[in-house]
């Protein structure tokens, strides 16, 4: 079969909270880590989210 198009990623907050979010990918377009600014609500401001694998 053939390889999915789409991953999934772990985004990890760059506060050091242990809050994750979870996003899909597209891993043939998108070759870099992704990195979003999002809401971490154990830190209760925005801050940046950046890729991880999911184990």
């Amino acid at each position: 079969m053939a390889k999915a198009t789409t991953i999934k990623v772990k985004l990890v907050s760059s506060a050091d909270t242990g809050f994750y979010y979870v996003a899909k990918k597209n891993s043939r377009t998108m070759t870099d880590k992704l990195v979003m600014k999002k809401y971490d609500p154990v830190a209760r401001k925005h801050v940046e989210f950046r890729e991880s694998k999911i184990k």
